[in-house]
């Protein structure tokens, strides 16, 4: 039997004993996922068993299914509905995303045994077991550790596809929309104990991105519906590491390390930044200098340097030698530390060449267009994507273009390690009924996801050209690019 979500109260299945057998369910897993073990003080993992339902007539928010403690179905995250063998049954009618040039299979008796019900296969699509689009919703509970007492708490979430809403406790947190990069909520000092975690997925196509982009279309990767990669709460103090930055001088060979410190404390605080610069992963500090930190605002801009010295070894595909920038912050009792990977490296252009570091360089390069059919979605580990950059590299290429789309975290990572020049996109293909520089929403989604992915992953000396995507349609888009070339210019030149 399906939970009574019709009424924005129900608390049960069907009746009381169900309740209180769900209650074992939910609360073993809490102790098993949250609690268990030994977590590291100032992160809980999230990953495990999450409560699901479906929602694709949209009544969840107007019927306040964040308010619900039961959902129909138990899923795994992260992970996709497709993997937790959710959705729809592939039919000739399945409301796939993306353009049909050619008809043919709906139409030519060749392929008619392949539209028969439980037979269909479809020769343009990725095409999964199950098929859904629209709003899900999954909730847990976690519990909150008594030493988190007025931290400022984060939900990260690596990779979500596509909008996200939050709630925790039955209150509305927020929403995010980035295809490349994690949605991340601060949901504010939680006190001790149990609190319910719900999250809205939508994945359906609400801003024009195109049909056809490799970040949403089922030609490639798919349109699924979850959340992949680390999904973690996170304990942060109330003045926190909000964005650190490297920007490589190679002139000066030092490294300008510029910071955004938030604070939440309602006052002015004072107290110190520590720096530390060492060869990656593990080698000795190379450089160790304290800066002093005040900050009268909710958000403080801080700038340093870190001179590396002559014999700082500099990164491009034959030598990709990195660093670590470990920046503490040290206010009181309080300590927020973040460290970021980089290379001393410059990539820029002479004439109608590339250089890297001054010498002329040619891209050999490959197209990525997210095909990853064995999950539907690009992976988050390290390890595999090494295992992609190192075919890459034997077949003599250094450049990846990821068509449309944004890896995450980890195949920067690997590119770092094995010298791999990337150019990534802003999750667009602007044409088949978008287009760009009209004003559309497309155009705002643009210039933020732009800004979100230089912040996410502007570090990476893999990241080397940054662009809105793939052949748009408009008017007006010669100018509108030009000028988006120009911002980007201004506020990042590390590309």
């Amino acid at each position: 039997m399906i939970p009574n979500i019709r009424n924005p109260r129900a608390r049960s299945l069907s009746g009381s004993l169900k309740v209180a057998f769900l209650a074992v369910i939910v609360f073993a897993g809490l102790a098993a996922q949250a609690v268990g073990g030994d977590p590291p003080a100032r992160r809980i993992d999230l990953a495990g068993v999450w409560r699901c339902q479906l929602d694709p007539e949209d009544q969840g928010a107007a019927e306040q299914w964040y308010r619900l403690d039961a959902f129909e179905h138990t899923v795994h995250l992260p992970g996709s509905l497709t993997e937790n063998g959710l959705g729809d049954e592939i039919t000739v009618d399945t409301p796939w995303t993306g353009s049909i040039v050619d008809r043919s299979w709906f139409t030519e008796p060749q392929y008619a045994p392949y539209r028969e019900p439980g037979q269909v296969k479809v020769p343009f699509w990725l095409t999964p077991l199950k098929y859904y689009k629209g709003a899900a919703w999954y909730t847990r509970l976690v519990r909150v550790p008594p030493g988190w007492k007025d931290q400022r708490v984060e939900l990260f979430l690596e990779r979500c596809h596509w909008q996200t809403r939050v709630w925790v406790d039955g209150q509305a947190v927020g929403s995010r929309d980035s295809l490349s990069c994690p949605h991340v909520y601060n949901l504010g000092a939680l006190e001790a104990g149990v609190h319910r975690i719900t999250i809205c997925v939508d994945n359906r196509v609400k801003i024009g991105v195109g049909v056809n982009a490799h970040s949403v279309s089922d030609h490639t990767q798919g349109n699924w519906n979850g959340i992949v990669g680390r999904l973690e709460l996170r304990a942060r103090p109330r003045v926190w590491i909000e964005d650190v930055q490297v920007w490589p001088d190679l002139d000066r060979r030092a490294a300008v390390v510029r910071m955004h410190v938030g604070n939440a404390t309602g006052g002015e605080i004072r107290g110190m930044v520590a720096l530390e610069v060492r060869p990656h992963p593990n080698g000795p500090v190379l450089v160790r200098r304290e800066v002093p930190l005040q900050c009268p605002a909710k958000m403080n801009d801080i700038e340093a340097d870190c001179i590396l010295g002559d014999r700082v070894a500099l990164w491009d595909e034959f030598s990709p030698n990195l660093y670590v920038l470990r920046a503490e912050t040290r206010v009181g009792v309080d300590r927020d530390v973040v460290e970021t990977t980089f290379g001393l490296r410059r990539f820029a252009t002479q004439g109608t060449q590339f250089t890297i570091n001054g010498r002329k360089t040619i891209l050999r390069g490959t197209l990525e267009c997210c095909i990853f059919p064995k999950t539907g979605y690009p992976p988050t580990d390290k390890a595999e994507w090494r295992r992609i950059l190192r075919i890459a590299k034997a077949h003599g290429l250094n450049h990846i273009r990821f068509h449309s789309w944004c890896p995450p975290e980890a195949a920067f990572a690997a590119a770092d390690e094995l010298g791999v020049y990337f150019q990534v996109e802003c999750a667009a293909w602007a044409n088949s009924g978008s287009s760009i520089g009209d004003g559309r929403p497309i155009d705002t989604f643009i210039y933020a996801e732009g800004d979100r992915i230089i912040k996410m992953y502007g570090n990476h000396p893999s990241f080397c050209m940054l662009a809105y995507g793939n052949e748009p349609a408009g008017g007006n888009q010669q100018r509108w690019l030009g000028e988006l070339v120009t911002y980007w210019k201004r506020k990042d030149p590390r590309r």
